[in-house]
């Protein structure tokens, strides 16, 4: 907190020291005096603390990578968030030379081609090989990745085979909590929507529909068993949230009046996680990652990976949507 303080400090001193400097400079001009005239020392100054701050550049960033590196997410917890990883390690070993290099140039180029009185600057109008390289490189780079997206895309977004064993789940989300619905034995979610919104059925299920009777509810957290498909169904009822799944690499957008999906599958219990993390407080979590209002911070709901076993047990224990 105390270097936050001295940080603001020092930026606020700058910032009025340039301020200074440009009202000293507008009432010379005012006054028609001549504010200063560039020598070739002066330039020459320039020019080499373009190459200091290349270098301090380049080391507050390695430095930024030492500090804060070890803060970034544990090992993915789902399949597809593996190769969400890959295609995010792809990604950054073609960006990052490409920041590297082109920053190079363009600090050493600050430094080499100073302004020379002796030196006259080179003009041309086009180049057909430069529009060819910085075109069709590019091209090729966003190709790869684009491919390899839309690939991991419709994965996680085709729904699960109904014939197939999954754990289907409706998410709802409103300001400021989520709330959670299982199928029932019939693997169906009854039909829901704002409308049916009245006293204790806050997630507006429609209690007509014989498909709702088996229905779940549940709050506070969500349980999930390792190695099954998990089929998600998000909606809200007042604004657009957005359920993401840092652990999982999984985000969606929760839509008024629409209903979205995508599924992934654990692969990591949450006992299993907190040995990886060495946490012992460690915990999945689903968060709202579209600011919503006020409490936005507060909109969360942990989530626990567990065996097939243990889910079974857990889920057999809540009540029916008829129960209630």
């Amino acid at each position: 907190m105390v270097a936050l303080v001295a940080i603001v400090a020092v930026l606020l001193i700058v910032i009025s020291a340039v301020q200074t400097l440009k009202i000293a400079e507008l009432w010379a001009i005012n006054k028609g005096k001549v504010i200063y005239e560039v020598t070739k020392k002066q330039n020459k100054t320039q020019a080499l603390l373009m190459l200091v701050f290349l270098v301090a550049y380049f080391a507050f960033f390695a430095w930024q990578v030492w500090k804060w590196g070890d803060l970034m997410l544990p090992v993915s917890a789902s399949e597809h968030g593996v190769i969400t990883d890959r295609l995010l390690n792809i990604t950054y070993a073609f960006i990052i030379p490409v920041f590297v290099i082109t920053h190079i140039f363009l600090f050493w180029f600050a430094y080499k081609y100073a302004y020379n009185s002796n030196r006259k600057a080179v003009f041309f109008s086009h180049s057909n090989k430069l529009e060819l390289i910085w075109t069709i490189i590019p091209s090729i780079a966003l190709t790869v990745l684009i491919l390899f997206g839309l690939s991991s895309w419709n994965e996680i977004m085709t729904p699960v085979d109904s014939e197939k064993e999954h754990v289907l789940i409706e998410v709802q989300a409103q300001q400021f909590s989520w709330n959670a619905r299982y199928a029932g034995t019939d693997g169906k979610l009854g039909r829901a929507g704002v409308e049916f919104i009245e006293g204790v059925n806050a997630m507006g299920v429609d209690i007509k529909d014989e498909n709702s009777k088996d229905d779940k509810i549940v709050r506070g957290e969500i349980h999930l068993p390792v190695g099954v498909p998990v089929q998600f169904v998000f909606r809200s009822i007042d604004v657009i949230h957005s359920a993401y799944m840092p652990h999982f690499r999984a985000q969606m957008n929760c839509v008024p009046g629409v209903k979205t999906q995508f599924n992934f599958v654990p692969t990591i219990t949450t006992e299993d996680m907190k040995k990886i993390t060495n946490n012992e407080d460690f915990n999945y979590i689903l968060l709202c990652n579209k600011i919503c209002g006020a409490a936005h911070y507060n909109m969360q709901m942990d989530i626990i990976v567990e065996s097939k076993e243990d889910y079974e047990k857990w889920l057999a224990e809540q009540k029916q949507f008829a129960e209630n």
